[in-house]
């Protein structure tokens, strides 16, 4: 049989993975700076822990382990009969792969309570997997980045999470729009419309705007049981513009009977203002009302991420969800945080070509092996390159140079270099420089000082 893999996954090959590393290692740098700490949960969770946390679609989308065993023995024929199949799976699966990061962690903090110090700031960068349907940018199996505070009601931290953003996206050299908005501003549109009931319809469709337009998520609400009078009530927010003070003062006689959407319009300005006075290096803040992110878990500030200069959907996203340790049993635990969308942020920065020539940051050498004494002289001299912190490595067989050279040019080798009889017998080698074609002898216990000069 032919192998393929399963959609939605992908292999990475080795330079694949360094150019992944790279993000990881420069994210992890902004993190460590901002005072965050690292933490990792397992691949899978209780299935009780994440359902009811994403909201109808979300729940949809969670891959669900089968239990161990005869998964069967539990069901009954009309079970099967059932054409719903949410009745079926709590009954084949109590198991589940982590959707994101975000409801474990929460599961974490409830666990942990007494062993962490409050407020709590912590990263994390491990893979999550979604029964989506994949596309350029959306993956089945994907990695999240992601920085959360929780022990604060401060709005001082959304100010810090989008210097973050700026900080991490500015060391990648991308330059991008953090869109934000609130959630009290959404609950108090709904509120002013009266359609408090339905306040996920709402939302989930009018995060669709910048996909499907607003006619679209108008002619969605309607199917979703919402009013025309209660859409006429809220289309005034699909036309605000403006800048971003412009679009807060605007929004005001709208929620003017709302004091839920009035604290919204309160947060925001001041997160604005703050922002504003400290300044961002790449990185533009724009309000979006329309922005919903659909996830239940929200409650105050949301924000999403989209790279300047590329076709490319949001390459981060997050808010505060000051009730989400409350499901677990921990009440009064604030929280709020951001991920950084790996996959995608790979593919805007092999778009707009801004990954590091990894072939040139460093020297990589190869030893040609013309024997067993050859090749031991030569592992002499690589254990002193290792210990000085440069890449050798001696190919394995004694093959046709050729052949060895391939390998090299291949491999991204910067040098090779040749000891032979004669090197072994003067105490010297021969060493080629891959990019210049030059080539040169050199005494063997002088190779580091060498190296270290080119270096320099």
């Amino acid at each position: 049989m032919k192998p393929s893999l399963a959609k939605g996954t992908r292999d990475f090959l080795p330079d694949d993975v360094k150019k992944r590393q790279y993000i990881i290692d420069t994210l992890k740098k902004s993190f460590e700076l901002y005072g965050f700490s690292p933490i990792e949960t397992p691949a899978f969770e209780n299935l009780s822990t994440l359902t009811g946390k994403y909201g109808e679609e979300g729940d949809r989308l969670i891959f669900k382990i089968l239990n161990s065993g005869d998964f069967l023995k539990k069901i009954k024929t009309e079970d099967l009969n059932n054409e719903n199949p949410n009745a079926v799976a709590p009954k084949v699966s109590d198991r589940a792969l982590r959707y994101d990061l975000t409801v474990p962690f929460a599961r974490f903090v409830v666990q942990h309570q007494n062993e962490l110090n409050f407020p709590f700031k912590r990263y994390q960068i491990q893979p999550v997997w979604r029964a989506d349907r994949p596309q350029k940018g959306r993956f089945r199996e994907f990695y999240q980045c992601d920085a959360d505070v929780v022990g604060s009601e401060s709005l001082w931290q959304e100010v810090e999470l989008i210097q973050l953003y700026d900080a991490g996206f500015s060391d990648l050299g991308l330059s991008v729009e953090i869109h934000l908005n609130n959630r009290k501003i959404l609950s108090g549109l709904a509120e002013v419309a009266n359609i408090q009931d339905q306040l996920i319809d709402f939302t989930v469709a009018l995060d669709k705007l910048d996909k499907i337009g607003q006619e679209a998520v108008e002619q969605e609400m309607l199917n979703k049981g919402i009013s025309k009078e209660s859409i006429e009530i809220l289309v005034p927010i699909f036309n605000i513009s403006g800048g971003f003070k412009t679009q807060l003062e605007a929004l005001k006689p709208i929620l003017e009977k709302s004091e839920t959407g009035l604290k919204g319009i309160e947060e925001l300005s001041f997160i604005n203002e703050q922002i504003e006075s400290i300044g961002l290096n790449k990185a533009e803040l724009k309000l979006n009302l329309t922005l919903a992110r659909g996830l239940d878990y929200y409650t105050g500030a949301i924000l999403e991420v989209k790279a300047k200069g590329v076709e490319m959907g949001s390459i981060g996203g997050g808010g505060r969800y000051n009730d989400l340790t409350g499901i677990f049993g921990l009440k009064n635990m604030p929280g709020v945080g951001v991920s950084f969308g790996l996959d995608r942020i790979y593919l805007v920065l092999e778009e707009l070509n801004l990954f590091p020539d990894f072939a040139t940051e460093k020297i990589k050498v190869l030893f040609i092996n013309f024997g067993e004494k050859e090749a031991l002289a030569s592992l002499k001299v690589i254990n002193r390159l290792r210990k000085a912190g440069i890449e050798a490595e001696l190919y394995p067989d004694d093959a046709k140079m050729k052949k060895q050279f391939s390998y090299a040019d291949k491999g991204n080798f910067t040098h090779v270099v040749m000891i032979g009889t004669d090197e072994m017998n003067k105490g010297v080698l021969s060493l080629k420089d891959l990019k210049t074609g030059e080539q040169s002898v050199v005494q063997q216990g002088e190779l580091v000082e060498t190296f270290q000069r080119i270096k320099e």
